[in-house]
């Protein structure tokens, strides 16, 4: 419910007109568990008569988020950023120079109130791994065009500083909008894999994704293939280049940029030389998400197979290829009947009960989850010919690695393809940091950004596969 607070207090007396502007720097700190507590920074300008807000969420070094809009009146803060897949919503009290709301990402809402910052936020120190300037190599902002869709997509290109034509990877990143170094839980994963391999002799081309920091587009309406045309458009771009070997020009992809990069290569035709997976899936989406959602389930229930069947028929009803309202409408009856008894002892609210459904809904039917539902990767990789180098860790939670591995594996087989590696590296996880248990609740506590050993790994590879 949309809630506008006047302050009859304000209208009586005469504040300070600096002390009612809504502009400036807005922070809050929020306990997600025992262990983990979130800083955000809400950062909100005014241009001309538009007001601007760009989202830091420090705890993970995550900037520069830019939603669609931010609009401000009677006291009430909305901003938009239905790109990005979040919203926000508070409502000002000026005599504490506080914001008090909600921020919703997908199907999950969490209350945050802002607070008045008086000095700028202090930065998050960087981790061991990351390289500090002046590098010893060149490092180029460039930026360009997926045309089809006219949008621009901002980047960074790293090459050995020696003149020569170099054999070049593009960087792509997994779910979820991500800046060029792959910001996540603290660590820059793409800047100190860029700067790895850059320091080998491979030049590096990372981009923000299409609607994040300095990219332009809308990250909420894209799906897997969308991506795969952003790949696309950055070949399209390296081969302008007169430092670029075109005869070498590869991907690796994390995650679902694991996915994204078959997909694209096939999309090119003979334009790509070779792929390397981090963690990428080999099985269908749908398959995949019904694995996430009943291994990494955070709450007890009272009966676990009822619960498992529960959440393969919700998943089978999103994956459907009905018309959307009708998929919504099952979906709220299923989740009433099947979840909302699960959820009500736990929530203990019918209201808060209701909204948690509602999101699931939304969360299960975006444009993005809909594609994923329905899309195999091994189909994509039955068609690679070129070499493919296939990386997951034995602690990887999120995407296990021998149930995905023989998905690449079989699909590579059907292609006959003959010039490829599979590896499962002992001990790490998701992000490629040795490990202890793999969860993700880990990532951020460990100081190490990427396997040094994996690193290795990757270059060498590479480096034997280029012509």
């Amino acid at each position: 419910m949309r809630k506008i607070i006047t302050s009859i207090f304000l209208i009586l007396i005469t504040l300070n007109a600096k002390a009612q502007k809504i502009t400036g720097s807005w922070s809050s700190k929020v306990k997600i568990s025992e262990e983990k507590t979130l800083e955000f920074n809400f950062h909100i300008s005014k241009d001309s008569d538009n007001y601007i807000t760009i989202i830091d969420i420090p705890t993970n070094r995550v900037t520069g988020l830019k939603p669609k809009t931010t609009i401000f009146k009677n006291d009430t803060l909305f901003i938009n950023g239905s790109n990005l897949g979040i919203k926000y919503e508070g409502v000002v009290n000026w005599n504490t120079q506080k914001i008090t709301g909600n921020f919703s990402e997908g199907g999950n809402t969490i209350p945050l109130s802002l607070e008045k910052l008086k000095e700028k936020p202090k930065a998050v120190a960087r981790k061991p791994q990351e390289p500090v300037k002046p590098y010893p190599y060149k490092e180029e902002d460039v930026s360009f065009k997926n045309n089809a869709v006219d949008i621009t997509l901002s980047g960074t290109f790293t090459k050995p500083n020696a003149k020569n034509k170099y054999p070049v990877v593009i960087l792509i990143t997994g779910s979820g909008p991500q800046d060029r170094d792959q910001t996540f839980m603290g660590h820059k994963t793409f800047l100190v894999l860029a700067d790895y391999l850059t320091r080998q002799g491979i030049a590096v081309l990372r981009y923000d994704d299409r609607g994040t920091n300095e990219s332009t587009g809308d990250f909420s309406a894209a799906t897997t293939e969308d991506f795969a045309n952003d790949v696309v458009a950055a070949v399209n771009y390296l081969k302008t280049r007169d430092d670029v070997d075109n005869q070498n020009i590869g991907l690796i992809g994390h995650s679902e940029g694991g996915i994204i990069a078959p997909l694209a290569a096939n999309k090119m035709k003979n334009d790509i030389a070779f792929i390397v997976s981090l963690a990428g899936t080999g099985i269908m989406g749908n398959e995949l998400v019904y694995n996430q959602v009943i291994s990494m389930r955070a709450f007890p229930v009272p009966n676990e197979e009822a619960f498992n069947l529960s959440m393969r028929k919700a998943i089978d009803i999103a994956s459907s290829s009905k018309d959307l309202p009708e998929i919504k409408l099952e979906l709220k009856e299923h989740y009433t009947k099947e979840v909302a008894p699960i959820l009500r002892p736990m929530l203990g609210s019918e209201e808060r009960t209701e909204q948690i459904i509602n999101g699931l809904i939304e969360a299960r039917t975006t444009k993005w989850i809909r594609y994923f539902y329905n899309y195999n990767p091994a189909d994509e990789y039955a068609k690679i010919k070129i070499p493919v180098l296939s990386l997951n860790g034995s602690k990887d939670t999120q995407v296990p690695a021998k149930i995905h591995q023989e998905g690449i594996r079989k699909a590579l087989e059907k292609a006959g393809n003959k010039k490829s590696e599979i590896i499962e590296l002992e001990g790490l996880n998701h992000l490629f940091q040795i490990a202890g248990t793999g969860k993700m609740d880990e990532y951020i506590k460990i100081d190490q950004t990427f396997s040094p050993n994996a690193l290795k790994i990757i270059s060498n590879w590479i480096l034997n596969h280029i012509e």
